[in-house]
């Protein structure tokens, strides 16, 4: 399927118009913000009644024969883990309805219609950057070249220049890198569009590598395109999003959808098709009520330099300390200074690579976690606007409510020995219950199988209909043994927070070499330890209870054989082989990533 048929498959006619949103003195201005307004309202309706609901069950199974302290523990962990599944399901609920619930298509103007139809020459120039901080040099830059390539042949090629960003501190690597860019420099013809810049530093990190450009060389751009380490766009696609920005100058920053490349790694493999196909209809959900307060992923992103020098300077926030996930913090900026940040919720060939394997992607989510609770200390900030704050509220609840879940699976055993007390105890509500809340957490995977199923062509794109079927049933069962692991190793960090540890951000691991027994027990032990001691309390206490648990814990016993299997370069063979866990890409490949394929 063509961008353009997937785009009027999907886009849908009471999209908020951009043009229309910001003017917002004339009528139909006037009238898009009052459409944005009452869709957020009807989306804090629905997710607060569903939250009041679950957390009133609750309470109610739970105080049955009296109020304990385990009781009222468990309603307390209820409460805090419940609002990130509780928005993911009515995300995906309403992006599929978006993408199959309307009759009449695109027949209207839709926000993004001129990704394609809009297109004009480019008159702004851009400048493509990739920040390095003790990367592959060669792995990375190789994707630069790419990128570089796919807009040369494009009419807009001479309205790119590229920037490699160096933070790195190891001396081979800045080697490699300088020998690397002089070479490219040399061969290419374009060699005064190339850039390599080194801090001696590292101040500020990523965003103060970016800021350094800004500060530089931003006067002579108008917009910028960050890429990390594993990024790929094609040149299509940056193209299609320069157009936007520059149809629509009150947009500030524009994210486009980014997926999985394909990998040779099961554990990304899994994991990729099952964002691949869970992302879509969750951010059409999402872009459907935020609107011109969208998310920022940091990278494969355009960027307003003017606004975002003048308006989105991270430095002091924090007194002394630097912000360590600074994309959202610089999103609610750009919006208090009056700009949309909007993101594209459909695929138009924008990629990066996946963790490897479980310890990488554990590592990731600590990164992610330290970072999201300093937005504790950024919610109140002067002139934030109401959707800003949630947001900032939102990372941080997506955090805060794993070692809720994690205390919850922990209070299981007295919770039935609670219940053994209690006459005519309602195990058939809790079970009731149980698969509500299930359905809900399983709800942006479920949507995005139906959303393949309901899109002509959509499941041959991913290999036909009996791979599809064996790789949507697997990425199920890999995400809840998943979401087991990393609660217990999100828990510990968190613990480990409050006592002054902190984790550092430097390379990271993008290609998989395998996990041996060794190191997977001597990192996934306390999952182990967790799990046995529940399973031992529930097997002597309620064995139906024990039973009743295992989509939800078995990933606590499974953890070591899990990492092992996952990260085996045999395994991962194997599934490339028969384009197990395939997403599109696997079995029809852009030119960008056969040219991937072919320089590695």
């Amino acid at each position: 399927m063509t961008i353009g048929a997937e785009r009027d498959a999907m886009l849908k006619p009471d999209a908020v118009d951009m043009a229309d949103a910001e003017s917002l003195t004339t009528p139909a201005g006037l009238d898009a913000r009052a459409t944005l307004t009452r869709r957020r309202r009807i989306v804090l309706l629905f997710n607060v009644t569903t939250w009041l609901l679950v957390v009133a069950i609750t309470a109610s199974l739970l105080s049955q024969g009296g109020w304990t302290i385990t009781a009222a523990v468990m309603v307390i962990c209820v409460a805090l883990g419940i609002p990130w599944p509780i928005l993911g399901f009515w995300n995906a609920v309403i992006g599929l309805w978006q993408l199959h619930g309307r009759r009449s298509g695109a027949t209207n103007r839709s926000a993004f219609s001129d990704f394609e139809t809009g297109r004009r020459p480019i008159t702004v120039n851009t400048a493509v950057l990739m920040t390095l901080r003790n990367e592959d040099p060669a792995r990375a830059l190789l994707r630069l070249k790419i990128v570089k390539a796919s807009l040369d042949r494009t009419s807009d090629g001479a309205r790119f220049s590229y920037f490699v960003l160096s933070d790195s501190n190891r001396e081979d690597l800045i080697r490699e890198e300088e020998a690397l860019v002089a070479e490219w420099r040399a061969a290419d013809p374009d060699g005064d569009r190339i850039v390599y810049r080194r801090r001696t530093g590292n101040e500020g990190f990523k965003a103060g590598n970016v800021r350094d450009f800004a500060a530089r060389w931003g006067a002579d751009y108008e917009l910028m395109l960050a890429f990390d380490a594993d990024s790929l766009m094609t040149g299509d696609a940056i193209v299609g999003l320069v157009n936007i920005m520059q149809n629509h100058p009150r947009i500030g920053i524009l994210q486009s959808l980014v997926v999985g490349m394909p990998s040779s790694s099961a554990f990304a493999r899994i994991f990729q098709f099952g964002m691949r196909l869970g992302m879509r209809t969750y951010t059409m959900g999402q872009a459907w009520w935020v609107g011109d307060c969208g998310p920022f992923w940091g990278h494969n992103a355009l960027v307003r330099i003017k606004p975002y020098v003048e308006h989105c300077q991270l430095d002091g926030l924090l007194g002394g300390e630097q912000i360590l996930s600074h994309d959202q913090v610089e999103a609610v900026l750009m919006r208090r200074a009056g700009y949309e940040v909007r993101v594209l919720p459909i695929e138009t060939g924008s990629y990066e690579d996946n963790p490897p394997d479980l310890l990488e992607f554990m590592r990731r989510d600590a990164r992610w976690c330290q970072g999201n609770l300093q937005y504790f200390r950024l919610i109140s900030l002067t002139g934030l606007l109401p959707v800003s704050r949630f947001q900032l509220s939102w990372a941080i609840l997506m955090f805060l409510g794993v070692p809720a879940w994690t205390l919850a699976a922990a209070l299981l055993p007295m919770l039935a020995l609670n219940a053994q007390n209690v006459a005519d105890f309602r195990w058939h509500t809790v079970e009731t219950l149980y698969a509500v809340l299930f359905v809900m957490h399983l709800a942006p995977k479920l949507a995005g199988v139906v959303d393949a199923i309901m899109m002509p062509g959509e499941v041959h794109r991913f290999g036909g209909s009996a791979r599809f079927a064996l790789s949507a049933g697997m990425e199920i069962l890999f995400s809840l043994l998943l979401s087991a692991m990393t609660t217990i190793r999100t828990s510990i960090f968190m613990l480990a927070l409050i006592l002054g540890k902190s984790v550092s951000w430097n390379g990271q691991q993008r290609d998989g070499a395998g996990i041996s027994w060794p190191t997977a027990f001597a990192a996934l032990w306390p999952q182990l330890l967790f799990g046995t001691t529940l399973y031992a309390a529930l097997a002597v206490i309620s064995p139906p209870l024990l039973i009743w648990s295992l989509p939800l814990t078995a990933g606590y016993l499974l953890a070591v054989p899990f990492a092992v299997i996952t990260a085996s370069p045999s395994v991962g063979r194997v599934f490339r082989r028969y384009g197990i866990a395939g997403i599109p890409e696997d079995f029809d490949p852009p030119p960008e990533i056969k040219s991937l394929d072919a320089g590695r």
